[in-house]
């Protein structure tokens, strides 16, 4: 990324959200650039995954995780912030938009969940997904197993490494419903990116709906579903685009 890519001021601050199995480790080469030129960048990781897998346990709730974005951005007394949430990770960063409104100049979602009022990440998961769920859930265990990074589409060289990242996902995050009133649609800058080489017909239309509206920036990229890991140089341009 050279000098004159990107058009946001320095000092803007990104809190990046993970998705499903992922943790804040799968945002290291975007924050990485982010920071080279002069913004703060968070990326927490959700309780019960990754680095904070210590702490997975029966009631992690989706409350739990919208919790964890939102106690980090009070906490840390972030202000016009660029919120992002990969794939699962939409739900938590729309339900943490219910209570940090006015904390956040930017919202991403990229490749991810745009979950109404009501709907539960189980409702809506691809059909590996929602049956990993199921089969988890049916033998009464709190997690369902990390799939293969191939399932993400991953590029061939990070494979390995990703299959030893991943973790099991708490359950309890995809059979509660979300709450939400309407802020979404609210945010000032709203950004929905979409990776091409990732099969998910929700997604697709997510992306048809937002490119039809105004309000909304749209951008696809052609790699695979972890795009802060395939191509994190394309994905830190559009975040200093949307900041």
């Amino acid at each position: 990324m050279t000098e004159d890519q990107g058009t946001a001021a320095p000092g803007k601050t990104f809190v990046l959200v993970h998705g499903a199995w992922h943790g804040g480790w799968c945002w290291r080469r975007v924050a990485a650039l982010l920071q080279k030129r002069g913004h703060n960048v968070f990326t927490p990781t959700l309780t019960g995954l990754a680095d904070r897998s210590h702490l997975l346990r029966g009631d992690i709730g989706l409350s739990t995780h919208i919790a964890d974005v939102v106690i980090l951005v009070r906490w840390e007394n972030l202000d016009s912030i660029v919120l992002a949430g990969h794939s699962y990770g939409g739900f938590p960063v729309s339900g943490a938009i219910e209570q940090i409104f006015d904390r956040i100049a930017s919202v991403v979602f990229l490749d991810a969940f745009l979950p109404e009022d009501g709907q539960k990440t189980l409702d809506l998961a691809s059909d590996f997904a929602r049956n990993s769920m199921l089969e988890a859930i049916a033998k009464g265990v709190i997690a369902s197993p990390a799939p293969a990074a191939a399932r993400f589409a991953v590029n061939e060289r990070d494979q390995a490494w990703v299959d030893t990242m991943l973790t099991p996902q708490p359950l309890g995050v995809s059979t509660q419903p979300i709450k939400l009133s309407g802020l979404r649609e609210r945010v000032a800058k709203k950004s929905y990116i979409r990776a091409a080489k990732y099969p998910q017909p929700l997604f697709d239309t997510y992306f048809r709906a937002k490119k039809a509206d105004p309000s909304w920036r749209t951008y696809e990229v052609p790699c695979g579903h972890d795009v802060m890991i395939d191509m994190p140089e394309r994905l830190a341009e559009i975040l200093l685009e949307v900041a």
